[in-house]
């Protein structure tokens, strides 16, 4: 087993060599290379390295640190935040993320004490009390108040879930609860419901508020047994599937704006948690509707998706460039696979990341957006990077346990 202390070349090699003989199955269990868990380990320690910024006790946006960066990700009219000296809440939620899985899936305590003595005390930075319901805004609040995201809440919620499972610390299981609070604050009876995508900008209702949120209903409900939970969720998969599915291929458009026109944008992870919230409800309730939707809803997206890219090996299959998307989409399908053992969905993506690991690192040992090649970016950001170590956590436990 290559150990924690390898240098990064050489887990590359390792990785390299095991992939070039590397061949999926035509049935059965998932295949992995077996070093999944060491790989995440080594992306979360080159992160924490690369992406310091010691006296914020945070992280950088990008590496190198880009002094003219500007985000592409924020609401309409949202105030620019110029000079940035730390990243924004999204990239850090998804080292939180790769964090939480790998602490969930090895109960190493390494990583509990990583989340406890940093990454959640450094969570607590962009958590805004001044504005009520409770809830994390998109900056620090050490410059001013900024915009809160219902979307960047929601993700924040379902780590504390898997939190509270892996330790039955109800502290984590209050900060689900607090979110979840802020989260329904956001839903209102226009277009029949659903949850906004910004506090500060109301005007549209996008599946990537909605759908991890029946997700996370769905999982308060497993985790309290309260039946509100079970009743939002079900309301909440019913409007996301009613406003924004389209029936032509089970795939989510991205929202619907309060004038009612749909935003017919696709992106993996829309529809990753539509699946994953499917897969729950059909667990807790047995009604099969749910589990047929998920797989309807895989199927569209292999389809729609998936496409022939040039790599150094010749002409492969690949999800899209949207390394953090193509993560969530993963939890859906990684739910899928170990409800029905359909596999192909999965292995796909399994077999991307190890593409991505073995040939696509720049002279940092970081990525871009792009799995099947070398990135030209000059500065990586933080979530594309992040994101992985979540993707490599999650593929160490279905390789290992399934």
């Amino acid at each position: 087993m290559v150990g924690k202390s390898t240098p990064l070349s050489l887990l590359v090699l390792s990785t390299l060599l095991l992939f070039t003989t590397h061949a999926s199955p035509q049935g059965g269990r998932v295949l992995g290379i077996g070093n999944e868990m060491e790989i995440a380990g080594n992306i979360l320690d080159n992160i924490l390295h690369l992406y310091d910024v010691p006296e914020h006790g945070l992280l950088s946006e990008t590496y190198p640190v880009n002094p003219d960066h500007k985000v592409n990700y924020l609401a309409e009219g949202s105030v620019q935040r110029q000079h940035q000296e730390v990243s924004f809440l999204w990239p850090y939620s998804g080292l939180l993320s790769g964090v939480v899985a790998l602490y969930a899936n090895t109960q190493e305590k390494r990583y509990l004490d990583l989340l406890e003595e940093r990454l959640l005390p450094g969570l607590e930075k962009y958590r805004d009390t001044t504005r009520q319901p409770v809830g994390y805004q998109s900056y620090p609040l050490f410059a001013g108040h900024s915009d809160r995201f219902y979307d960047d809440n929601v993700w924040l919620a379902l780590d504390f879930c898997t939190l509270y499972g892996a330790t039955q610390n109800r502290k984590y299981l209050d900060k689900a609860l607090e979110i979840y609070e802020f989260v329904y604050s956001g839903w209102d009876d226009n277009l029949g419901g659903g949850i906004y995508w910004c506090e500060q900008n109301r005007g549209s209702k996008n599946t990537c508020s909605n759908a991890p949120s029946a997700v996370l209903c769905a999982r308060l409900y497993s985790l309290t047994g309260k039946e509100e939970f079970l009743l939002r969720a079900v309301e909440t998969y019913r409007w996301t599937k009613k406003n924004l599915l389209d029936p032509s291929d089970h795939v989510y458009w991205d929202n619907v704006s309060l004038d009612g026109k749909t935003d017919k944008r696709k992106y993996t992870y829309n529809s990753g948690e539509m699946i994953e919230a499917g897969v729950l409800l059909y667990r807790i309730t047995g009604n099969s509707t749910y589990l047929e939707d998920a797989r309807k809803t895989a199927s569209g997206v292999y389809r729609h998706f998936t496409t022939m890219e040039p790599t150094v090996k010749g002409d492969q299959l690949f999800y899209p460039d949207s390394p953090w998307f193509n993560v969530i989409l993963f939890r859906g399908l990684k739910a899928l696979y170990l409800e029905d053992g359909e596999k192909r969905y999965v292995q796909l993506m399994i077999d991307n990341a190890h593409f991505a690991w073995a040939h696509s690192l720049d002279e940092n040992n970081l990525l871009g957006k792009e799995w099947n090649r070398r990135s030209d970016q000059r500065h990586k950001w933080l979530l594309d990077n992040a994101c992985m170590i979540e993707l490599f956590a999650e593929i160490a436990d279905i390789v290992t346990t399934n």
